[in-house]
């Protein structure tokens, strides 16, 4: 039996390795892991309570916790969404639509995970929700065209976790309740490095095309005339404008973003019988489509919130936060150690947890360093964003790998460089902090 709790998280991420590099699916992976850390466990229950009961109310909480939310409700009609837009063409429409205007653009289409990505974002608030619905309707559409595999799911990957930085936020709302910082200010702080990180990505492949041409297929090659490019709009305006009105029902104040995402569905079929492309067929695809992705990603959400209560019951969160208060660092290590507690926190708990169980104890701690509370918001949202495509359980890359059918080590390997690029945004953050300050300190008084 294991007393130490920071014994017991290494013990703990032994485990999950295990069970992921076994092949077993991921939510049964999440779930073994978190009961065999509770039998680990050295703890003390009474004689009336076995520990398999203590495990099992546990398994039935989380879970229920983990799904019991009207906005999750989203979550499937966003997904249903895309699938509707994937299975009835629109997507290639879509594509068509806007290859004359990237043609001179070096990555041509590689470029749409992120102006998708940012845009989805602004619509659902969720990370998953991004990932899930933009990455069903351009995976399969680059890879037909013959873009490179490796930028097409390692551009998901990073540009998927911007719905963390655009509003609406729910980890934003979440920690501005707990800090006492103004939610409005933290929404508008996170917009300039949420166009850094998108401007970032966007460069970095375009780099990747100037030194590697052969990423981008030559069959698309061509120069389009002003005439083309404007006839294209009528592939675009349909798409266009749904977004618009999704994103319009939500900041005028018309609907909810669960309301939003019924809209979107509704609209996405209205469309699809405009081209005339609406099918039974279609519809029966898309449906069961959209119901495989949403009890994957749910399944993976239920095994991440038990095993986010597992690390809270074991006291390995406290722990770590603890041991970080305790270690009488400088400002930067400090902020170097908290971030890198960020990164091991991410391969157990998911971003809620994250905030929840660690703002109370590390905020005081970094406002004594002389961090202000809305610059270290932002430096939060961002990691817990990092955390998303940290090995070995980033909730973001099981979510690409459940509709890529693509192997989670080979999308590490993809997702890498964005990683990279967002480590060096947190960096560029903590040297310039005025990047956060700007927006705020100018358009709220």
């Amino acid at each position: 039996m294991i007393s130490d709790p920071l014994v017991l998280f290494i013990a703990m991420v032994i485990i999950l390795f295990s069970f992921l590099l076994s092949g077993l699916w991921i939510g049964f992976s999440l779930f073994a892991t978190g009961a065999l850390t509770m039998l680990l466990y050295n703890f003390s229950l009474p004689p009336t309570i076995s520990i398999w009961s203590k495990i099992g109310g546990l398994i039935a909480n989380s879970s229920w916790n983990s799904l019991d939310s009207w906005s999750l409700v989203a979550l499937p009609l966003f997904i249903f969404m895309g699938e509707i837009l994937y299975h009835t063409d629109i997507s290639s429409k879509l594509f068509n639509g806007l290859l004359p205007w990237f043609s001179k653009v070096p990555g041509r289409l590689l470029h749409i995970n992120v102006v998708a990505c940012s845009l989805f974002a602004a619509v659902s608030g969720s990370s998953a929700a991004t990932t899930a619905t933009v990455g069903k309707i351009t995976l399969n559409e680059l890879q037909k065209r013959g873009y490179s595999k490796s930028l097409s799911v390692g551009s998901l990957a990073g540009a998927g976790t911007l719905g963390f930085l655009i509003p609406p936020s729910l980890i934003m709302i979440i920690y501005g309740v707990m800090s006492n910082v103004s939610i409005g200010k933290l929404f508008i702080a996170g917009i300039i490095p949420g166009l850094m990180l998108g401007f970032l990505y966007s460069s970095y492949i375009a780099v990747s095309a100037i030194l590697k041409p052969d990423i981008v297929p030559d069959s698309e090659e061509k120069s389009y005339s002003v005439k083309e490019k404007l006839k294209s709009i009528g592939n675009l305006a349909p798409v266009i404008i749904l977004i618009l009105f999704v994103l319009g029902s939500i900041y005028l104040g018309f609907a909810t973003p669960t309301e939003a995402a019924a809209l979107g569905v509704l609209g996405s079929l209205i469309i699809a019988a405009l081209f005339r492309n609406l099918t039974l067929k279609n519809f029966t695809i898309s449906l069961t489509s959209a119901i495989k992705t949403t009890a994957m990603i749910s399944f993976i959400m239920m095994g991440a919130a038990f095993l986010s209560q597992v690390a809270g019951f074991t006291q390995i969160s406290r722990s770590l936060s603890l041991y970080v208060a305790h270690s009488h660092l400088s400002p930067y290590a400090l902020l170097a150690i908290v971030g890198f507690m960020y990164l091991l926190l991410g391969a157990i708990l998911d971003g809620v947890s994250m905030v929840v169980m660690t703002t109370p104890i590390i905020l005081p701690i970094m406002q004594q360093a002389g961090f202000e509370a809305l610059w270290f918001g932002i430096f939060l949202v961002i990691m817990v964003e990092l955390a998303q495509i940290t090995p070995p359980v980033g909730f973001s890359l099981f979510v690409i790998e459940g509709i890529s059918n693509e192997k989670v080590g080979n999308i590490i390997k993809y997702s890498f460089p964005f990683f990279m690029i967002m480590l060096f945004v947190v960096i560029i953050l903590a040297l310039f902090p005025q990047i956060v300050y700007f927006l705020p300190s100018h358009m709220i008084k």
